[in-house]
């Protein structure tokens, strides 16, 4: 089953690749409708928690096992593999705003810019998200996962390191704003994507992977949480 669902995830993508318009353009975002009409049915069965940590993204978010990663932790997980930041824009009406959460966990950015986006513009794009969020929720706090280095996408991870640096300093501008490099722990010793943390297609993260990131999330995590608790 979790190969079948890399194989699925591996179709998406190269379907997202072909909607994209073209380099640096914002692909149509109705490609996900069945994903997110999926989610609001969910919804409408099942009560979701009071502030919660929301996840949200693309297929980095969408594989992570949050709920098993953090089970003492109100989780919501709507994450839908290769999605770009326009999409997570598109459709926050339906998949951010209604569950009101305390933290939003973020990660996207990785598909912008192999869909060859700038630094500058992925980085404007999180801006126009934070924005929203800072007007509609202004009490939820917000972190952005650093891009990841893989094996697949290494010929871009100049622009992608570009990238993180971009947020990274929009982050430092806002008390609401936090940066959680992810990105570094998934380096060897040579600086390069460790192959063990990554599944075959050396662009997902493996379990290994996950438990990494879990690890190095938990403390920024519970930082924010409280420093949300204070109001702060």
């Amino acid at each position: 089953m979790y190969t079948a669902n890399i194989i699925l995830l591996s179709i998406l993508s190269a379907i997202a690749a072909v909607q994209t318009g073209g380099p640096g353009a914002d692909p149509d975002p109705n490609r996900f409708a069945g994903e997110i009409e999926a989610f609001a049915q969910w919804d409408s069965k099942n009560a979701f928690p009071a502030e919660p940590v929301l996840f949200v993204g693309s297929s980095s978010i969408r594989m992570w096992r949050t709920r098993e990663g953090f089970p003492d932790l109100p989780v919501i997980n709507r994450g839908f593999g290769g999605s770009h930041i326009s999409d997570v824009l598109h459709f926050a009406d339906r998949i951010v705003l209604p569950y009101r959460p305390k933290v939003i966990v973020f990660y996207a950015g990785d598909n912008d810019v192999a869909g060859r986006k700038s630094a500058e513009r992925v980085r404007d794009d999180y801006r126009k998200f934070v924005n929203l969020i800072n007007d509609r929720l202004p009490q939820t706090r917000l972190i952005f996962v650093t891009i990841k280095p893989s094996g697949q996408r290494w010929t871009l991870w100049p622009e992608m390191n570009r990238t993180n640096a971009l947020i990274r300093d929009l982050c430092t501008a806002d008390d609401r704003l936090f940066f959680a490099d992810l990105a570094t722990p998934l380096l060897d010793s040579e600086g390069k994507p460790n192959d063990d943390l990554f599944l075959d297609d050396r662009l997902h993260l493996s379990p290994n992977g996950y438990a990494v990131w879990n690890e190095t999330l938990r403390p920024i995590l519970n930082h924010v949480l409280s420093r949300s608790s204070e109001g702060r």
